[in-house]
């Protein structure tokens, strides 16, 4: 197998999933689809706080300093959210999802720019979209990112039942996002220690709990202002722990 194979795979079943889940959809009325989506922000939820686990894991508590395990969480979402404000990537992740709706000729009152935007943030976050990428491009094998596509694919047929083709097209996002971690195993290898991705687990663990919110319709956060906050834990906590 060539590097890359995972992360073709995991968009092949987000793609069929979603495409299953929108067939199905069709079928329903607007009060079920209603009831499928606040389902899908509590089961968000709760991916949420299994995310948050390393939180309290002593591999993160024993690697940084007394009283850093939250301020590195926090430092890393405040200067993420400043960055990703000044960029407005939440308005370009809107943008893109619109163009995409016209695009793909989807109704104006459709939830695909929701969809879109949704789905790309759940399927990119978590460990297994990057240590399942690196894995893959330094040809250590692909069964993270197996078990990655086997978890996407039903996510994406949930979420499309209430959601539509939005979902479908967060493949694409997804693909650019673990193409990038597969190049970048398959040239410098395993680059991350176990804190650090600890760190960036619960700081995705806080973006979904975001997209819960969302879609529970409780409060409209503007997650993908939050995406730097990403890249910059594994560095702000790789910091913490050299003082």
């Amino acid at each position: 197998m060539f590097p890359g194979v995972g992360t073709i795979i995991n968009i092949l079943t987000i793609i069929s999933g979603a495409s299953l889940g929108v067939l199905v959809g069709n079928r329903m009325n607007t009060r079920t689809r209603t009831l499928l989506t606040d389902v899908l922000g509590l089961v968000t939820l709760l991916g949420a706080g299994s995310a948050l686990i390393p939180l309290w894991s002593d591999r993160y508590i024993d690697a940084l300093p007394q009283g850093w395990t939250l301020l590195v969480v926090l430092g890393s979402l405040l200067i993420g959210g400043l960055i990703g404000s000044a960029l407005k990537l939440e308005n370009r992740l809107d943008s893109l999802g619109e163009n995409l709706r016209i695009r793909f000729k989807a109704s104006s009152d459709s939830p695909f720019v929701e969809g879109f935007v949704a789905a790309s943030l759940l399927f990119a976050i978590g460990p297994l979209a990057i240590l399942g990428s690196i894995s893959d491009g330094m040809g250590t094998g692909i069964d993270q990112l197996i078990l990655k596509s086997t978890l996407d694919f039903f996510a994406a047929m949930a979420f499309a039942t209430s959601l539509g083709w939005g979902v479908a097209v967060s493949a694409i996002p997804v693909g650019i996002y673990q193409a990038t971690w597969t190049v970048i195993g398959f040239g410098l290898g395993e680059i991350l220690d176990g804190y650090q991705v600890d760190a960036m687990t619960i700081v995705g663990g806080i973006m979904l709990i975001c997209i819960s919110f969302r879609l529970l319709n409780i409060k409209n956060v503007a997650v993908g202002n939050l995406l730097p906050a990403l890249a910059i834990a594994p560095v702000f906590a790789l910091l913490a722990h050299s003082l």
